[in-house]
């Protein structure tokens, strides 16, 4: 994994085989990031599990084992409370450029990734919300 930072804007490169949400955490926690947002990311996935918001707290979750590239990633990343929670949405294409998308639950890097991140001192945090079962974003006051 590399990462420079430059007038908030941090540009990753991440290497094959790595899982895309723990290089993520590394590369937050190394840049001490309150708040990220993606604002680009290519590459290729491999067994990434994408899902479907459907009712209270309930994604439809559905494997992929097949490397696809990584045509899109947008998203936020917040620190809270020591951790980071991750919001992530992607769009990947198969070789028959056949194209699938969702809420990004995991994945693994197949021959790179290299993701932009927007650094931000912005404070939000992600609050269940009972009436959907959505972790809702909420924006906190200094």
């Amino acid at each position: 994994m590399q990462s420079q930072e430059n007038n908030n804007l941090i540009i990753t490169r991440l290497f094959p085989d790595k899982d895309l949400f723990k290089s993520l955490e590394q590369i937050c926690q190394n840049h001490h990031i309150q708040t990220a947002i993606i604002i680009s990311a290519l590459g290729q996935l491999k067994n990434f599990e994408l899902g479907f918001f459907k009712t209270k707290a309930e994604y439809l979750p559905q494997n992929f084992k097949k490397a696809h590239e990584l045509l899109q990633l947008s998203g936020m990343i917040s620190e809270q409370k020591s951790d980071y929670k991750f919001h992530l949405h992607a769009v990947l294409g198969d070789e028959n450029k056949k194209t699938l998308g969702g809420h990004l639950i995991s994945g693994t890097i197949e021959t790179t990734g290299e993701i932009v991140l927007l650094k931000s001192n912005l404070k939000m945090i992600r609050k269940l919300e009972p009436k959907t079962g959505l972790e809702g974003l909420f924006l906190e006051n200094d």
